[in-house]
């Protein structure tokens, strides 16, 4: 019964706005919930080691870091030695009490390799000394309020820990984060967009914009390549990443009419909604904006192919993708798809969340959120247990990796 959770994920930033790592979030379905803290905490350290050792780390390349919480049971438990030290910071939850017999764990934690964070953080006698062997404090902005985050951040910088400012919400508050001088970033200022004004679409995403309608419409191909041929860098990153290892061709790719040829038109729509998202990062996109919708684009494809296959799953791919477009755009959903021709479903997904496709971008979002609230409901909707979730959770993440979005 423990082994019913759900895992959801919200990336943590740098000052850049590059992704570093994910808080991995996790919810127990209806079978298992109890009203015991800590058992729920033994329940979502149980899953966290089961899927990450079981489907292999692979996903957290590089730098990227796994940010899990624990409570005291689970410093006090043997469960902590089946993680990957270098891949995992431990949070530290707020009711944890500074006993010695914790201050040596952690301690003992941290000599093994592990990152330690300390979560919610408050000064006091309870906390403080943990503060000898954290790599991260976390401090939450909406309790705290902008003064106390700034003079406690001050306090925290006799310590060699880095700061990471939680429930950012607005593009305001990132600023004045930034301003204050914290160090890592985590909450949803990226994915709400504050103010829509309609605003002109700049030159590349005309053209990918008009190549994906050109598409929709079959074409000719050499309408297709003549298009391509007009834009240098569309066409440089399209045979960049067809060529790239995430798309699994076993050919190189030269020109845009073998292109087409290989792929099909049905694929090529496909790389040209990853090309439309991944553009925005020249108009100044944050970067960490970009790889989620690409994750949410192969998430929700993942999530739906049980149910769903051929179109459908490229369908599926690009309500993903699409799904923050009024974000980088800074323009109204309903404006966007003005200048696309999509089918109906994936309008309605767009729009509203319903149709076909809607319940799986629905789905996917919900697992961002921190309280994960409404994912069991969506994933007994849906017939998707939470194996299957946290499975495609973790290959969506990998494949993103692959791509090096």
């Amino acid at each position: 019964m423990l082994n019913n959770a759900f895992i959801g994920r919200q990336p943590i930033l740098n000052r850049q706005q590059q992704i570093i790592g994910y808080e991995l979030l996790f919810r127990l379905d209806q079978g298992s919930v109890t009203a015991d803290f800590s058992s729920d905490m033994q329940a979502g350290t149980n899953i966290l080691v089961n899927t990450l050792s079981n489907m292999g780390a692979d996903w957290l390349v590089g730098s990227k870091l796994a940010f899990i919480n624990v409570a005291t049971s689970m410093l006090e438990s043997n469960f902590l030695e089946l993680l990957h030290p270098q891949r995992v910071v431990l949070e530290i939850v707020e009711s944890v009490n500074a006993t010695p017999e914790l201050l040596a764990r952690a301690k003992e934690l941290r000599g093994q390799g592990f990152g330690i964070a300390l979560d919610d953080f408050a000064y006091t006698p309870q906390t403080a000394p943990f503060l000898d062997f954290a790599n991260y404090v976390k401090l939450d902005i909406q309790q705290l309020g902008r003064d106390n985050v700034k003079s406690l951040s001050k306090e925290l910088r006799k310590f060699p820990v880095l700061q990471v400012a939680e429930k950012v919400e607005t593009k305001d508050e990132f600023k004045y984060c930034l301003e204050i001088g914290m160090d890592c970033f985590q909450g949803y200022y990226f994915a709400h967009p504050e103010t829509l004004s309609a605003k002109v679409i700049n030159p590349a995403y005309a053209n990918i914009l008009s190549l994906l309608n050109m598409l929709r419409n079959n074409a000719e191909i050499g309408e297709i390549e003549n298009a391509l041929k007009r834009d240098v860098a569309l066409s440089f990153k399209l045979l960049r990443y067809i060529n790239s290892a995430g798309f699994g061709l076993s050919c190189e790719i030269h020109s845009f009419r073998h292109a087409v040829t290989i792929l099909g038109y049905q694929k090529l729509y496909r790389w040209l909604t990853l090309l439309l998202v991944t553009a925005s990062s020249d108009a100044g996109t944050p970067p960490a904006l970009m790889k989620t919708a690409v994750t949410r684009g192969r998430l929700v494809e993942l999530l739906g192919q049980h149910l769903l296959d051929g179109t459908d799953r490229d369908n599926l791919f690009i309500v993903g993708v699409f799904s923050l477009l009024d974000v980088m755009l800074d323009m109204p959903m309903e404006s966007i798809l003005e200048t696309l021709l999509l089918p109906d479903p994936v309008s309605e997904a767009l729009l509203d969340r319903t149709g076909i496709y809607g319940p799986f971008l629905e789905l996917t979002e919900a697992c961002e959120d921190p309280e994960m609230a409404d994912v069991p409901r969506l994933c007994e909707q849906l017939a998707i247990s939470p194996e299957m979730l946290n499975r495609a959770h973790v290959s969506a993440l990998a494949w993103v990796e692959e791509l090096g979005v």
